[in-house]
């Protein structure tokens, strides 16, 4: 089955090899960093998030999965 979530975590990528075409510039300066170098640092941190967002996805598409459990004591029929 395909799982076409899974390419949410194509975004973080386009994101940071994307940037130097799109935010090559110094101005604004984000706490004090220049803008590249901010977008990267952002990126990269959200990056963690998308992963978590892909992780739970998987995890409740497995549960979808699974055959539901007998009560303790019984067998399936």
């Amino acid at each position: 089955m395909s799982r076409p979530y899974r390419l949410l975590a194509l975004v973080p990528v386009l994101a940071i090899v994307g940037a130097p075409w799109w935010a090559n510039r110094v101005e604004p300066r984000v706490f004090g960093l220049p803008f590249l170098l901010a977008w990267i640092s952002g990126w990269v941190l959200a990056t963690s998030a998308v992963m978590l967002l892909v992780s739970v996805l998987d995890a409740r598409e497995d549960r979808a999965d699974d055959p539901p459990m007998t009560e303790p004591g019984r067998e399936r029929e």
